[in-house]
């Protein structure tokens, strides 16, 4: 068995790339992964529906880090879906059996090892397997402080369950990876490229106009019933706080990478001051959740104006970092 060391992570996707790549010889952190990967995002997406409530998201796409950072690192990776179980179990078996470690897209609600009060339908979770001892997957989960196990069984219904964001057995695994990278301009061009994306007004439902499109659709909902209002307005939280590393805490994670970018490039001020306003921003993200749910646990009339001018202001402020960084000039 190889010697892998599990590493307790923010988020299953960037947690999975840095601990896959410092086995590999590449120590980055998953800061920076995340920010390298240009994952941070907004998008609010009222035709498509989770549970009968539109689509919230606080980050880009699942398996974008993957393949974001596999191009902007030059990292030589497979990734490999199935078109039956039995291939897929096949596959894992033989790479385990030649020393690799392999990233897998999975089911949270079949894995065994999730505890029932956080397991739910999530077919984009994102975890390591480094071994088999027996009918036990030896597995390193990110969002886990130790390493667990999972049976064959559990494994595989995670892997191929199907519906919205069915992982087809995804397995991926480097076959080259770099030692040496010079960071600084992959780290400049994807800080550019990240806020021209987040300020861009032609893409109504995407970035700063997709944070003002879901702040509308609260005002209108002065026009539904209280119990639809309160669903509506449940579902923002779930979205930002429930599902995953969470839209605040996307926020936070992307400030740590430009506080880790500052101090490659000499403390440089500009991405200093930029991870501070990011930070005082995921702050303003927890407390527009904690203000929705106060509100919707209250008897009292909700104050949707409130919720509204919370969101906007939001908005604005998110602005300010990537106006900040468009002022970045790497010396």
């Amino acid at each position: 068995m190889n010697k892998f060391e599990h590493k307790h992570h923010a988020h299953c996707e960037s947690g999975v790339m840095s601990s896959m790549l410092r086995h590999h010889g590449l120590n980055i952190s998953e800061p920076m992964i995340f920010g390298l990967s240009n994952a941070l995002n907004f998008a609010y997406i009222p035709f498509v529906k989770i549970g009968g409530m539109p689509l919230i998201a606080y980050r880009s796409i699942p398996k974008s880090i993957i393949k974001n950072i596999k191009k902007n690192l030059k990292i030589d990776m497979k990734l490999e879906t199935f078109s039956s179980k039995e291939k897929g179990e096949k596959r894992l078996d033989e790479l385990l059996l030649k020393g690799e470690i392999v990233g897998a897209q999975s089911s949270v609600y079949w894995l065994e090892y999730f505890p029932k009060e956080i397991s739910f339908h999530f077919n984009a979770h994102n975890l390591l397997i480094y071994g088999k001892e027996g009918n036990d997957y030896l597995i390193s989960d990110p969002v886990f402080d130790k390493s667990v196990r999972c049976s064959k069984e559990s494994l595989s219904k995670a892997r191929f369950t199907k519906g919205v964001m069915a992982p087809k057995g995804l397995l991926y695994y480097p076959t080259n990876v770099p030692k040496n990278i010079d960071l600084k301009p992959i780290i400049t061009k994807n800080i550019k490229k990240l806020s021209k994306t987040m300020l861009r007004r032609y893409v109504p439902i995407a970035g700063l106009k997709g944070i003002e499109k879901l702040a509308k659709a609260i005002l209108d909902l002065k026009s539904k019933d209280r119990k639809y209002t309160k669903l509506f307005l449940g579902n923002i939280i779930r979205m930002q706080e429930e599902i995953g590393t969470g839209g605040a805490g996307f926020r936070f994670m992307y400030a740590s990478f430009l506080k880790e970018a500052s101090e490659l490039f000499n403390n440089d001020k500009t991405l200093e001051e930029a991870s501070k306003l990011m930070l005082e921003v995921g702050d303003e993200w927890r407390e527009f959740a904690l203000v929705i749910a106060k509100s919707i646990k209250s008897k009292k009339d909700i104050d949707l104006d409130l919720i509204h001018n919370m969101l906007i202001k939001i908005s604005k402020n998110e602005a300010k970092v990537y106006h900040k960084l468009l002022e970045f000039r790497a010396l």
